[in-house]
């Protein structure tokens, strides 16, 4: 009302109508852990803002968001709320902030109760074959089943089917996607060892470590088609090429950072 019935009366007024504009809020821990029972259903059936739980009964440490940790220490010993806190960016790329790594914090406790523990064979029992590309390339892997990705992939394998031949050639042959190791920088499980993640052409793909110039900042490099990275996005998954240690060759099943109108 006081935009309509006094404004006219005072040219202080001009400025009101910016009071009532919606302003963002930023999110809150019980937010972030609010997202992240969302995005995987199946496996956790709510949180009490200390620990999230699991549909077992289990109850997970979330952690504390401490902006005052190191970005190496997060990196290495991520808290479930560290994991959450770093928004991830849509649309068309550019080059990201410095350790702008959204989805590079990986809690190893959450994905190992999640997906299973590859050295101990926990993994395996889980993994089913999908054909990747079968119009394009026609060959098996082996992905994981939990938390839906490897029907996902089966989705996203006939979207890509359906580009352009010179943009779908991007898509293989794949580098892998089931590798029991450790992220080279981090000494933590990549998503790669829970069959969560794949790999595509590395005839078109960049990846920070591979620079033969080491600087500061990292130099940003990409070449991946965004089609297909939208393809990917669309039905869960992130990609590597969206951090500031960019892999762009890489996506993983990482829902939680992504809105639910995205997948």
């Amino acid at each position: 009302m006081i935009g309509r019935t006094a404004c006219w009366l005072a040219p202080v007024c001009v400025g009101l109508p910016l009071l009532t504009a919606p302003v963002a809020r930023a999110e809150t821990a019980a937010d972030l852990l609010d997202r992240l029972v969302q995005a995987y259903p199946q496996a956790l059936a709510g949180h009490d803002g200390d620990a999230i739980i699991w549909r077992d009964g289990t109850r997970m440490p979330a952690g504390k968001l401490d902006p005052q940790r190191s970005f190496d220490d997060r990196l290495r010993n991520a808290t479930i709320l560290d994991q959450l806190s770093q928004p991830y960016p849509r649309g068309q790329p550019s080059t990201p902030a410095v350790n702008a790594d959204p989805g590079r914090f990986r809690n190893e406790a959450l994905f190992k109760k999640m997906y299973g523990d590859c050295s101990t064979g926990g993994v395996t029992r889980n993994l089913v074959t999908i054909t990747w590309l079968p119009k394009s390339w026609g060959k098996t892997v082996s992905v994981t089943r939990i938390n839906g990705v490897a029907e996902r992939l089966k989705r996203i394998s006939a979207e890509i089917d359906e580009l352009d031949p010179k943009i779908r050639r991007a898509a293989f042959p794949i580098a892998g996607v089931l590798s029991c190791r450790p992220v080279a920088d981090t000494g933590r499980m990549s998503m790669h060892g829970y069959a969560a993640a794949i790999d595509l052409n590395l005839d078109y793909s960049d990846y920070w470590l591979w620079s033969a110039k080491k600087s500061s900042p990292i130099p940003y490099k990409n070449r991946f088609p965004q089609q297909i990275v939208d393809i990917f996005e669309r039905h869960g998954f992130i990609w590597g090429g969206r951090w500031y240690h960019y892999d762009t060759m890489h996506f993983e099943y990482r829902p939680e950072l992504l809105p639910p109108q995205a997948r």
